[in-house]
């Protein structure tokens, strides 16, 4: 009964750990996702830039040579086609730069923050994981200790329901010797007498003998019974600890660590949406 309880609660045990490993796994696979995902948007965000940069560039080494780029050196508070085609071009090479900064925080910033709560994720599982080892190994060792408590006080009653079906036999015997004792003794044999007597004195040596053994075995047994109930009392507890709050705590334990993790992933993107605002 304990083995196959013990089996049980440990089969359920790991039935709960996969749920929470596939759980983080998911959660892990997803922020490796997610660094994929800005590493390669760092990429195009770099090279955005560049093409930016390039553009830019062709077309201010295009117009430094020519008469309107000194007219815009001594115009250049007047709006005019040319000032106004300067300013494009000065807004290039500052998007340009832009996305060469906003390349830069993907992969120093984003990426390495979701490295940390990949890791943060990894590390809260194997802590839960430790801990609820720790917990089933006490609650299996509440439930195998019952399962030895119980067994004791089965084999001092079982004792003592023989020691009893014994002695009332003892006493049968002696009920019987009374009997035979007050029938009429005078035309009785003097030898057959002394064989009465004899064998009551056995028979009430023997019931006294059970009568001992008896109240060992009933003192034994009551003595294993009250134990058992004690025991029987704190493994409950101690089940109804382990699935109603220790289980609890330690889903709670990969939730909340999930939850802030979400919280500064968002306010992450927050951050880089309103860059560009």
């Amino acid at each position: 009964m304990g083995s196959l309880l013990s089996t049980e609660i440990r089969a359920q045990l790991v039935e709960q750990q996969k749920c929470l490993e596939q759980q983080t796994e998911m959660r892990v696979q997803l922020l490796q996702d997610l660094q994929d995902f800005f590493r390669k948007k760092a990429e195009i965000e770099t090279e955005y830039s560049r093409n930016l940069e390039k553009l830019a560039e062709r077309f201010m080494a295009k117009t430094r040579s020519t008469k309107d780029h000194q007219q815009y050196k001594r115009d250049q508070n007047l709006l005019s086609p040319v000032n106004c085609w300067y300013l494009l071009l000065n807004q290039v090479r500052r998007e340009s730069k832009d996305h060469a900064t906003l390349s830069d925080i993907y992969l120093n910033n984003v990426i390495m923050r979701f490295m940390q709560i990949s890791e943060d994720s990894t590390r809260m599982f194997k802590k839960s994981k430790f801990l609820g080892k720790r917990l089933l190994s006490d609650v299996l060792k509440n439930i195998n200790e019952l399962y030895s408590v119980m067994k004791t006080y089965h084999m001092y009653h079982a004792e003592s329901i023989s020691a009893e079906s014994k002695l009332k036999e003892a006493e049968k015997q002696e009920e019987k010797q009374i009997g035979r004792a007050g029938d009429p003794v005078f035309h009785i044999r003097l030898e057959e007498r002394h064989q009465r007597r004899s064998s009551v004195k056995k028979i009430e040596k023997m019931k006294e003998k059970r009568q001992a053994k008896y109240s060992e075995n009933k003192l034994k047994s009551i003595k294993a019974r009250n134990e058992y109930l004690l025991t029987l009392e704190a493994t409950n507890a101690s089940v109804f600890k382990y699935y109603i709050h220790d289980l609890s705590d330690l889903i709670d334990i990969c939730k909340f660590s999930a939850k802030p993790m979400n919280l500064r992933a968002r306010a992450l993107w927050n951050t880089l949406t309103s860059f560009f605002i």
